[in-house]
C-alpha cells in the first residue's frame, strides 16, 4: 500500500511533459519537504504505473541521469528520453537548464 508521500511524489510526476525534466530535489520542494530528495527517489523506485507515471522524467540536480526501476533499468531510461527528444551525454543530460520543468 503507497503511502501518503508516495502518491504525492507520483502525482507531481505525472505534471511533467513529455521533453521535459525535473530533478528529485525540485520535486522534494514543490511538496514543501526540500529535506525529502532521497524520499522522492524511493517513491520513484516503487512507482507502480510505469511509464504513465513517467519517473524517467525525474533526473539528479547535476544532471546525471539517476536510478530507474522501470524495464531495462538506467539503460531503458536513456532510450525512453532519447525517445522523448532528449539528448544524453557522457551519462548526462545536455543542456539540462534549458529542459527542467519547475512543477506550479
Amino acid at each position: 500500500m503507497p503511502t501518503p508521500f508516495q502518491q504525492s511524489v507520483w502525482n507531481a510526476i505525472k505534471k511533467i511533459p513529455k521533453g521535459k525534466l525535473t530533478t528529485y530535489s525540485e520535486i522534494a520542494n514543490y511538496l514543501g519537504k526540500p529535506k525529502a530528495t532521497r524520499a522522492v527517489g524511493t517513491a520513484c523506485g516503487k512507482n507502480p504505473n510505469v511509464p504513465s507515471t513517467p519517473c524517467h522524467r525525474v533526473i539528479t540536480k547535476n544532471g546525471l541521469i539517476g536510478n530507474y526501476s522501470g524495464p531495462g533499468g538506467t539503460q531503458g531510461k536513456i532510450k525512453i528520453l532519447q525517445k522523448e527528444g532528449i539528448t544524453i551525454e557522457n551519462g548526462r543530460i545536455k543542456n539540462v537548464e534549458e529542459l527542467i520543468y519547475k512543477l506550479k
